[in-house]
């Protein structure tokens, strides 16, 4: 992995490398380099099994980070390709000419977090939230709360409970309450 990484570092300008494990290496690029770099780590260095494409919202920063997950089945190695872009304008080259599977990511991410990925194929097609007219969910100001408390209503029956009581009661059934082990109650 660390001549890949001198490999890459020389010709894309790679940051802050971060080696998870032996097998799996982190590296930031500059958006406009992030195709080119994922690209040249497909063609000259063996990583031709695309892993997954993630994103996410640094909204106090302003940007989005999208992380490029490659594999090398050879030396058996995976990659990481971090790559930051404006919250003000999300938009990424699209890398579906290199993995006919990215677009099904590239349409999951633009459908919750509004980063566009132009000549993506099927990018406006419906992907899980079928007539949506909110802010994308995944976004860090989507207010979960308010649009449920707008969307949902009440219905009797219905209660809630503390996550916490509620699986004490249901994987100690028979475990006395506090009060009743003093018998208070």
């Amino acid at each position: 992995m660390k001549k890949i990484l001198e490999n890459i570092s020389h010709l894309f300008s790679v940051s802050d490398p971060v080696f998870k494990r032996d097998n799996l290496l982190f590296v930031t690029v500059e958006k406009e380099k992030a195709i080119d770099l994922i690209t040249h780590l497909k063609n000259k260095e063996g990583f031709v099994h695309f892993v997954i494409l993630s994103g996410v919202d640094w909204i106090e920063e302003g940007k989005f980070q999208l992380t490029y997950i490659l594999n090398n089945p050879d030396k058996k190695v995976d990659l990481a390709v971090k790559t930051m872009i404006s919250r003000e304008k999300p938009i990424m080259e699209s890398a579906h000419h290199l993995w006919e599977s990215i677009f099904v990511y590239q349409r999951e991410i633009r459908e919750m977090l509004g980063i566009e990925f132009p000549n993506s194929p099927g990018l406006y097609e419906n992907f899980v939230l079928e007539g949506w007219q909110d802010i994308p969910p995944m976004r860090r100001d989507f207010d979960t709360k308010k649009y449920a408390e707008e969307t949902f209503f009440p219905r009797e029956g219905r209660s809630t409970n503390d996550p916490t009581e509620y699986m004490k009661k249901k994987l100690y059934p028979d475990f006395p309450e506090e009060g009743e082990k003093n018998g208070k109650k």
